[in-house]
């Protein structure tokens, strides 16, 4: 590979902390009033990670989706998740959900009660994915992938391990299947550690620190933990780096999809093409037609 292939770093995104639910703490790089979207992932959410005493944990009671999908990544903590067509799922570290809300639901996520009662280290990531208009009402359906599921690969000397939620890297190749070609890795590198993952140049890309400062790119500028790196779409291949003096090991997402370019009208829980699908949506929801949960 040469190194005409690789990306440069179009922009770098600090996170910022926001209350969500019922007044969980959570870092956010996008949307927020300086990066409102990122065709075609519509937001982007760290929750934690925070040690939680007893009883402090808290979640998003009953609300509605309508016209994406959901990807719910647990890396600490027990989440409980229902909604109003039947599901119910427990997410453990490790585990993820791959939701697509289509018509529409009315969802619960919440803490698992034990781990509610205890208390513990809480620590997750929610990525929202935007629908083509053609599958915007199309029937609501889980795929959630147990940790031990989710294809993990290493480089021969071990110093980059990928878990694989969603494309293909190292040779692995995830199990879930997307409405729109998407990568979603989850990238380890340790102290002097660098790779090239490949990523077609009509994919918008970003990668997200989760913990520590790596190097992106041609430039090989620097990410800091809780900041977005975003590629400019100039290449076919994302190069990351943990400098050898590192004294921690690089914890990081590589996400990328295919822009859909249509158009976005947001409202809430509700994403859909026109603002008459919009007041329609929240029609439905109002009127019961997206159902209810059942204890």
């Amino acid at each position: 590979m040469t190194t005409q292939t690789l990306r440069t770093v179009a922009g770098i995104i600090h996170s910022v902390e926001t209350l969500e639910g019922a007044g969980f703490l959570v870092r956010r790089p996008f949307p927020k009033s300086s990066f409102s979207e990122f065709d075609p992932f519509l937001l982007l959410d760290e929750l934690g990670p925070v040690n939680l005493k007893p009883g402090q944990a808290k979640g998003a009671p009953d609300h509605p989706h309508r016209g994406f999908e959901i990807v719910s990544y647990v890396l600490d903590g027990r989440l409980e998740h229902k909604d109003s067509v039947g599901h119910a799922g427990l997410l453990n570290p490790g585990d993820a959900q791959w939701m697509t809300a289509g018509a529409g639901v009315v969802h619960s996520e919440m803490p698992e009660a034990e781990f509610t009662r205890t208390g513990g280290r809480l620590h997750g990531i929610q990525l929202w994915v935007n629908l083509p208009q053609r599958d915007k009402m199309i029937a609501p359906r889980y795929q959630e992938i147990p940790s031990a599921q989710i294809p993990v690969a290493q480089t021969k000397d071990g110093a980059v391990t990928v878990r694989v939620i969603a494309g293909e890297a190292l040779g692995a190749k995830a199990v879930i299947e997307t409405r729109t070609p998407i990568i979603y890795l989850h990238f380890t590198l340790q102290p002097g550690a660098s790779m090239v993952q490949p990523v077609p140049k009509e994919y918008n890309a970003f990668t997200y620190v989760l913990d520590g400062s790596g190097l992106f790119g041609t430039e090989q500028e620097r990410g800091e933990d809780g900041q977005m790196v975003i590629f400019a779409p100039d290449g076919e291949e994302v190069a990351i780096a943990n400098p050898a003096d590192a004294t921690q090991s690089l914890d990081l997402l590589l996400i990328a999809g295919v822009p859909l370019n249509e158009p976005v009208v947001r409202y809430g829980p509700f994403v859909m093409n026109t603002e008459a699908e919009i007041l329609q949506a929240i029609d439905d929801y109002r009127n019961g037609r997206m159902g209810h949960i059942h204890a």
